[in-house]
């Protein structure tokens, strides 16, 4: 029997978190290459410690992305994201480069020839998940968490909050109702902050974002509202700890309230379908929600290196579906290609709109003119409705 009361927390964490500095560098790299050639490979890992930034992976794209270039676009992230520190400035920091070819090893499994479809990057298996308790069809306790750091972040850029830094986290725990989440039992917020500033003074400047951010009367009680539990955090970023790519992979998707494949996004072109695919379980369980046809949908999508199948192909109501989930299974591979490939063409992947993905989800977004996050529109709705009239 599925839990109905309960309490539920989700974190997030802002783009000036060290390991979403090294996100964010990993992805603008991957936009780099695409915008060159649509065909390019990319899998770049960045690491970023104090005033040291390195990245390596392997790569298969257009001569003109040199390690000069590269090492332009990882010094324009750090800015823009706001580090000029003694120990991690966009200026200051070393920049190693120890990219390299793709091995042809991979190529040769993931390349189309002859008669062979292009196969999937890499083995693996990969989760989506929708659900009715947000607008955006998202868990609400992590959209409330990136919620309210976007909004810090968005003051911090705009010149109204000078005396945040660019370092952040929250966490909210939401208590649940009969399944529905009906107020907050207790907020965290650490934000890097300017030096004169007391704990006393930094929580009643966080504090305007939180209430901006939950609904009326959800505010948690005062003793659990908890900003810069430890006092002081001035120290921030890689200067403070060491980032890497791909170490947020609940942040990016559901907070936990739904499973993970264990791959991460950032850095990867959408041929790899721990990328791709992931995306593509999103837009057809967002879908499913928003045509009426469940209120809670997850789906697996599993694939062998090589192959362009799918190999398996799971969907979940979670005893809230309105019809048979094996049916649903079936439809929806009807109405959409679940091969790389299909994938990528469906949703447009082959395009510069990672950067923009690097912090605050990759899920609950408003599909962007450019193409950005296309696997949040819902347009399979009217074909779902019609399939199960």
């Amino acid at each position: 029997m599925r839990l109905v009361d309960y309490v539920f927390t989700s974190e997030s964490v802002a783009e000036g978190h060290p390991d979403k500095v090294c996100d964010r560098i990993s992805d603008t790299i991957v936009d780099a290459y695409l915008a060159a050639d649509p065909g390019s490979r990319v899998a770049a890992e960045t690491l970023a410690t104090t005033n040291h930034i390195v990245i390596a992976g392997e790569v298969r794209g257009p001569a003109e992305i040199t390690a000069e270039r590269i090492e332009q676009l990882a010094r324009g992230v750090v800015r823009e994201i706001g580090y000029e520190q003694d120990g991690f400035h966009w200026a200051k920091a070393k920049v190693k480069i120890l990219l390299h070819a793709q091995s042809p090893d991979i190529a040769q499994g993931v390349d189309a020839i002859g008669n062979k479809d292009e196969g999937a990057g890499d083995q693996g298996i990969m989760f989506g998940f929708a659900c009715s308790e947000t607008p955006e069809l998202m868990p609400a306790p992590i959209q409330l968490a990136h919620t309210i750091l976007r909004k810090m972040a968005a003051a911090r850029h705009a010149g109204q909050a000078p005396y945040f830094g660019p370092d952040a986290k929250s966490q909210v725990s939401l208590r649940y109702v009969g399944g529905k989440p009906v107020c907050a039992t207790s907020v965290v917020v650490s934000t890097q902050h300017a030096p004169e500033l007391s704990q006393d003074d930094v929580r009643e400047l966080v504090r305007p974002f939180v209430l901006d951010t939950l609904a009326a009367g959800w505010m948690c009680p005062e003793e659990e509202f908890y900003v810069n539990p430890t006092g002081k955090f001035v120290i921030g970023g890689p200067d403070s700890d060491a980032g890497l790519t791909g170490r947020k992979i609940i942040v990016d998707t559901y907070g936990g309230a739904a499973p993970h494949g264990g791959g991460a996004f950032s850095g990867k072109d959408p041929t790899k379908v721990d990328r791709s695919a992931a995306y593509a379980a999103r837009y057809l369980a967002k879908n499913v929600v928003a045509a009426g046809l469940a209120e809670r949908c997850l789906i697996q999508l599993s694939y062998a290196i090589g192959v362009s199948r799918p190999l398996s192909v799971y969907v979940d109501t979670q005893s809230t579906g309105e019809v048979d989930p094996v049916r649903l299974s079936a439809v929806l591979q009807e109405l959409m290609n679940l091969s790389p490939r299909g994938i990528r063409e469906h949703l447009e992947l082959s395009r510069p709109i990672y950067a923009r993905t690097a912090a605050y989800g990759h899920f609950g977004r408003e599909p962007e003119a450019d193409g950005g996050f296309s696997w949040e529109r819902t347009d399979l709705v009217d074909e779902l409705r019609a399939a199960f009239a």
